[in-house]
C-alpha cells in the first residue's frame, strides 16, 4: 500500500469560475469529507494528484496549510471527457486502524487448459473490507489449467491478512468460456444442402 504526501490549501472561492481559475493554476479542486465532519474544500497540485491516482485506492497524506495532517482515500474522480485532466476529486477522510470498504483490481495469471478457451472477468474489482493504511493494490488469481465451464468464486480468491470480502462468497469473479468453433466452408455448404432437402 503506497502512501503519498500532498500539500493542500483550503479554498474559500466556489463555483465554476473559481474552479476554472484553480485548474488554470495547475491545481485541482477537492472536497474532503467523512467521520461526520463538515466537508473541507481544498486545492491540491494537479500533476502530483494525477500521479497519485494512478495507484488504485492510494492513501493520501494531506498537509493542510502546513498546520494539520489528515489521511484520505479517493472516493470519486471527475475527469474532462476529452482531454482527461482532473476536474474535481472527492476524498474520504480515514483514520489509521479504521476499516474501509474498497474495490481491489483482480489480475489473472497462468495459462488456461488447451483449446483456445476465453477468460471472462465477471468482476474486474473485488469489493473488500480492509484497514485504511493496509489496502492491497491488487489481488492475483491463478487460472492455470482451468477448463471451459470452470469459474473462480470470491471465496476462492486468496486475501491478504486483515482483508475480508465485502461481497457474497459465491459471487463469480472469473469464468472460463468455451471458444466458439468457426464453421468451415464445407460444413456451412453441407448445412445449406440439408436445409434445402
Amino acid at each position: 500500500m503506497s502512501e503519498v504526501k500532498l500539500a493542500a490549501e483550503t479554498r474559500t472561492e466556489f463555483g465554476k469560475g473559481a474552479a476554472r481559475r484553480i485548474r488554470r493554476d495547475s491545481k485541482v479542486p477537492v472536497v474532503l469529507y467523512g467521520h461526520g465532519t463538515e466537508p473541507v474544500h481544498l486545492t491540491l497540485p494537479g500533476h502530483e494528484l494525477l500521479l497519485a491516482l494512478r495507484t488504485p485506492n492510494v492513501l493520501i497524506s494531506l498537509d493542510i496549510d502546513g498546520k494539520t495532517n489528515e489521511l484520505a482515500i479517493p472516493k470519486a474522480v471527475q475527469r474532462d471527457p476529452l482531454k482527461g485532466y482532473l476536474e474535481h476529486v472527492d476524498l474520504l477522510l480515514v483514520k489509521r486502524g479504521e476499516k474501509v470498504t474498497v474495490e481491489i483490481p483482480v489480475h489473472a495469471e497462468g495459462e488456461l487448459a488447451a483449446g483456445g478457451n476465453l477468460l471472462e472477468h465477471v468482476l474486474n474489482a473485488l469489493p473488500v473490507e480492509a484497514e485504511a493504511t493496509h489496502i492491497p493494490e491488487a489481488l492475483t488469481v491463478s487460472v492455470e489449467g482451468l477448463e471451459a465451464g470452470a469459474s473462480v468464486l470470491a471465496k476462492d480468491v486468496k486475501l491478504p491478512s486483515g482483508v475480508t470480502l465485502a461481497v457474497e462468497e459465491d459471487a463469480v469473479v472469473l469464468q472460463v468460456l468455451q471458444a466458439q468453433a468457426e464453421e468451415t466452408e464445407g460444413e456451412a455448404a453441407a448445412g445449406e444442402e440439408a436445409a434445402e432437402a
